[in-house]
């Protein structure tokens, strides 16, 4: 298929984007075997990947110890409830994660950060590991986000935070400046989800890591 075919056959829209990363984790694998990297990975990517798909998300590619996941691209498309299934996703990961000991003898401590905003969208792509499947500045602002989170916290932006204002509690936090962007990025740490879907993590839980 053409670049312009490709182009062609791609729809705007809007999405969240989460990303999620281990704290240190280049200290803590730098003395390891590559035996005992992989199966820390492996632990980890099953996690996060088993609490993405249940809450509605598509993982679109693991880098290092980062998982990028899309919420909002399926049938029923983009709204608050996609955000907010984000957000819980982000705060179900680590509960899930916590207490956990991956390869059997590490503990982990991880950031999430959600960002929301317009992307191109290639339609073929979109499930799992579909690479490249989204275009656009967005992933890049939940990139930073999740750099510039405190530890063991699920930090937003302000679109995410307006959209899902009504779902999930908030607190927020002084602006930060992120490589690359010309203004401060207002962020907001999500505490919990509200109302009925309070609950929700719950739902997410995945066995121990073997």
């Amino acid at each position: 298929m053409t670049a312009i075919a490709m182009a062609e056959q791609a729809r705007r829209q809007t999405v969240t984007v989460l990303f999620i990363d281990i704290v240190g984790f280049t200290s803590l694998v730098d003395d390891l075997d590559c035996a005992e990297v992989h199966a820390l990975q492996h632990d980890y990517f099953g996690i996060v990947s088993d609490v993405v798909r249940a809450g509605g998300g598509v993982v679109e590619k693991y880098v290092g110890d980062a998982v990028m996941a899309v919420f909002g691209t399926g049938p029923t498309g983009f709204g608050a409830e996609a955000a907010a299934a984000a957000v819980r996703v982000g705060l179900s990961v680590q509960e899930a994660l916590r207490g956990q000991l991956l390869a059997g003898r590490f503990a982990v401590r991880t950031r999430v950060g959600l960002a929301t905003g317009d992307v191109m969208v290639d339609p073929v792509a979109t499930h799992d590991f579909g690479h490249a499947m989204i275009s656009g500045s967005v992933v890049s602002t939940a990139a930073r986000l999740q750099a510039y989170a405190p530890h063991d916290t699920v930090v937003v932006c302000s679109r995410t935070r307006a959209v899902t204002g009504e779902l999930v509690s908030y607190q927020e936090l002084p602006p930060v400046r992120v490589s690359g962007k010309p203004y401060p990025l207002d962020l907001f740490r999500a505490l919990e989800p509200r109302g009925p879907r309070t609950a929700a993590r719950h739902l997410y839980a995945v066995p121990a890591a073997a």
